[in-house]
């Protein structure tokens, strides 16, 4: 795989069915060298944690001014097309995307590559087989980790390193076809429409989604977007 897109995300959890990315990074590859870049921090629809703020250092400030989650993916989407994907632990960061590439009504079907895969094979005397771990075997000094540009470019550097060290493996480099089967959403329960109904009217939002027809994660999500906005209803 000469050429081809390194990517990574930043989310408020670990469920891509119920959790939102907050910042997709990638750069493409060619030949050993960038030629493209993307990054863009996206403003979340569903509450962040104190936890993910310290763990990324992506302040709330910053999530304040990210952009719509519709434009990330669709700039994202247009920026790998055509291209194979290379992640650590990919199906975690592909599994997101392709659910939220199918929400703006777009298909994210791709061959990849996992360098953690990679490193269970290849690099079997690590202590574990964590990125930082793979940039300290490489020498490479990741500057700001879980920031997603900088992780997918750390990314790129270790899948560069282990081809020059097992030069004999081609095999093992060459991408082959991710499967992740987007779960079909059920109808929201009467329960979610109810409530989300009674935080419409009690907060009085005149612009709010359209709540009949939609799925559990749909409602679910647009209650998450209330209650940050707006706040619980007060008895």
């Amino acid at each position: 795989m000469k050429e081809y897109v390194a990517f990574d995300l930043e989310t408020t959890g670990l469920s891509p069915e119920n959790d939102q990315m907050i910042e997709i990074g990638a750069v493409k590859i060619r030949n050993e060298k960038i030629i493209g870049k993307y990054n863009c921090i996206i403003y979340p629809e569903v509450p962040v944690s104190n936890f993910v703020v310290e763990l990324t250092g992506i302040s709330r400030e910053m999530l304040s001014k990210g952009i719509p989650l519709k434009d990330g993916v669709e700039g994202f989407l247009d920026f790998s097309e055509g291209f194979p994907v290379l992640g650590h632990n990919i199906m975690f960061d592909y599994s997101f995307m392709k659910i939220a590439a199918k929400s703006v009504s777009r298909s994210f079907e791709k061959k990849g590559v996992d360098t953690l895969v990679l490193a269970r094979k290849l690099l079997k005397g690590l202590e574990n087989k964590k990125l930082g771990t793979l940039c300290s075997y490489y020498h490479y000094v990741n500057e700001a980790a879980h920031r997603a540009y900088d992780d997918a470019l750390a990314t790129a550097v270790v899948f560069e390193q282990m081809k020059k060290e097992f030069p004999q493996e081609k095999e093992l480099f060459e991408p082959k076809q991710l499967q992740y089967r987007v779960k079909k959403q059920r109808p929201a329960t009467q329960k979610q429409i109810r409530y989300l109904k009674e935080l419409v009217k009690y907060h009085k939002i005149k612009d709010s989604a359209k709540v009949d027809g939609m799925t559990q994660r749909e409602a679910s999500k647009e209650i998450d977007r209330i209650i940050l906005n707006y706040g619980v209803m007060k008895k």
